[in-house]
This record gives structure tokens, C-alpha cells and sequence, in this order.
């Protein structure tokens, strides 16, 4: 059957940097202590993460026909409509985001900006007060990344449409009166991960791993308790140890 182009390029990136962000910093959360130098990647790879959604926001109103926000189905309607031809059958094929995709898309890219919120919030010395919601909203986003890659592979059984591929191949199989995009934008994508790589490059250049904090904006954030951090606790624990033996003698 013949494919037409539906995913321009920076949508493209934009997918496979937004997975790889999110595991990246989720497997560093889960896996590595709070406490380990190596957890302060998790914290740059959020700020990296809000930064790629603020542009694919940008991207939504000034893209290509299918990046645009308006090409979403995110009437309710819609999205019953679609798990009732799923699970009956019938046609559920379209040529952007399907409504299921749709309301992922828009979900995850919300929960993303929450986490980078509270995840800065909590290194301004607040950590306590936004912890719930950031691990509630962690939780949240990995459940709805699951469902979403479950549906695809769903409906690729279901229908013959291997939905995923076409975030690599940026193409479709023809769906009756509707039409593909005729450009790629590649001068878009490459823009698009300059700006990225920039940004990493500032963090990089800003961050100070013995401290563990980072200067950005003008503002330090307190990534994690660096090792002269924890040797005054210990020295003040110590202090306080031999004043209270002093106090008894």
C-alpha cells in the first residue's frame, strides 16, 4: 500500500529525545541514591526535558499539518468513538495522532513542564513540600507512556498499521481523502537540536559537580549534598557529641 509522508523531522526528534530524557532521568531516580553524585543527571536531564517540550509547544502552532496542535482529536467524543472500533473493529486508521495518541501526547508533554517544576522547586530548598507531587506525577507520566505504547501496539495488531514506524520513517499508509505533508523541514530539526545542544552545553558549562550545584539564570541550584557538605554535618554532629560530653563531665 502506498505511504505518505506525515511526521516532518523536528516532530521526529522531538519524540525520540522526549522518550529518551524521560527513561534517562526516570532510570537514574529509580536506580541510583538520592545522595550519589551521579543523581544531580537526573535533575539536568528534567531541565533538558521542559526545554525540548517548550519548542515542540512552539512547533505546535507554527508547524507542519500534523505537528500542529489543531490536527489533535481531543474531542471525548472521538476518543469512545475510537476504543469502540478497536475493540469492535471498523475503521479507526487516520493520518495524524489518533484521539488515544492525541490525549497521550498532550497528557505526557503537561506532566513533563510539572516535573521540571516541581523538580526546580525542590532544589531551591523546598524539596519536602513538592516531593509528593513530583513522584506522583512521575508515577503518572511512566502509567500513561505504558498505555500508550500498549495502544500502539494494539492497534498495529489489529488494524495492519505499524503506527510506530512512522515516528522513524515519518510515513503512512494512505488513508482515503487525506493528504501528506511535502516537507521534511530539515533546517527546522537541526535548528531545533542546536538550541538543545546549546542549552546542554550551558548546564554543563554551569555545573559544578564537586558541589553539586548548578548557576543558571542567576540563580544556584542545590542538586545534591556534595562530599564537603555532608563532612560539615558529620563535624558538626561530632561538635555536638563532645559538648554534650563535656556538659556530663
Amino acid at each position: 500500500m502506498k505511504k505518505f509522508k506525515v511526521y516532518d523531522l523536528p516532530t521526529r526528534v522531538f519524540h525520540w529525545l522526549f522518550a529518551s530524557l524521560f527513561l534517562g532521568a526516570f532510570f537514574i531516580a529509580k536506580v541510583i541514591n538520592d545522595d550519589s553524585p551521579s543523581y544531580s543527571f537526573h535533575m539536568l536531564m528534567g531541565l533538558v526535558l521542559a526545554l525540548v517540550v517548550c519548542l515542540r509547544i512552539v512547533w505546535g502552532f507554527i508547524g507542519s499539518r500534523y505537528a500542529r496542535f489543531s490536527s489533535f482529536s481531543l474531542k471525548p467524543s472521538a476518543l469512545i468513538q475510537y476504543f469502540k472500533q478497536l475493540i469492535r473493529g471498523g475503521t479507526a486508521r487516520t493520518f495524524g495522532l489518533n484521539p488515544a495518541s492525541s490525549w497521550a501526547a498532550i497528557i505526557m508533554m503537561a506532566l513533563a513542564l510539572g516535573l521540571a517544576t516541581t523538580g526546580y522547586l525542590m532544589t531551591t530548598g523546598n524539596k519536602e513540600i513538592f516531593e509528593d507531587a513530583h513522584e506522583l506525577m512521575a508515577t503518572t507520566f511512566l502509567i500513561v507512556a505504558i498505555t500508550h505504547v500498549a495502544g500502539v501496539i494494539l492497534h498495529s495488531i489489529r488494524y495492519k498499521d505499524w503506527i510506530g514506524l512512522s515516528m522513524v520513517s515519518g510515513k503512512k499508509q494512505a488513508v482515503e481523502k487525506q493528504t501528506g505533508i511535502e516537507r521534511s523541514h530539515r533546517g527546522v530539526a537541526l535548528f531545533y537540536l542546536a538550541i538543545v545542544g546549546a542549552f546542554v552545553f550551558l548546564l554543563g558549562r554551569n555545573y559544578n559537580g564537586n558541589a553539586q550545584t548548578l548557576h543558571l539564570f542567576g540563580n544556584t541550584l542545590q542538586l545534591g549534598e556534595s562530599v564537603g557538605q555532608e563532612f560539615g554535618k558529620d563535624s558538626h554532629h561530632k561538635d555536638k557529641n563532645n559538648d554534650d560530653d563535656s556538659d556530663e563531665d
